[in-house]
């Protein structure tokens, strides 16, 4: 809609390009650097995000997006949306569930695995 000028995009763009850079902080790192934890977290944002919005909008129907999209177009020219949006609708739903959580997971078993090495450290 803004094409250049929109800021979201930008945004996304750089979360996901920060998401990148979070991974290989990590791996580096072997998965205990907090700046890499941060940045990848921004990635995962982006990517989830875009994975709703593609629910959101190809679950529109398809008068509601000529309106918002395409006003004005021809009636034989109007949006017909068929089986490859309702596939790539459950593509995004079942990829999106997975990925967020596998990361949650992740995330949750470095947290506590951080969490024995604090408290090993602590009873010495």
């Amino acid at each position: 809609m803004q094409g250049i000028k929109s800021f979201w995009a930008w945004a996304q763009l750089f979360a996901l390009i920060g998401g990148i850079a979070g991974w290989t902080i990590l791996k580096n790192a072997n998965f205990h650097s907090a700046p890499g934890w941060m940045l990848i977290t921004f990635g995962f944002i982006a990517i989830e995000a875009s994975w709703l919005t593609t629910i959101a909008f190809g679950l529109r129907p398809d008068e509601k997006w000529d309106a918002q999209f395409n006003p004005g177009i021809e009636e034989h020219r109007r949006t017909r949306s068929g089986w490859p949006v309702i596939l790539t609708v459950i593509f995004s739903l079942v990829l999106g569930a997975a990925v967020m959580m596998t990361f949650l997971a992740i995330s949750f078993e470095q947290f506590f695995i951080s969490q024995l090495h604090e408290a090993k450290k602590l009873s010495q």
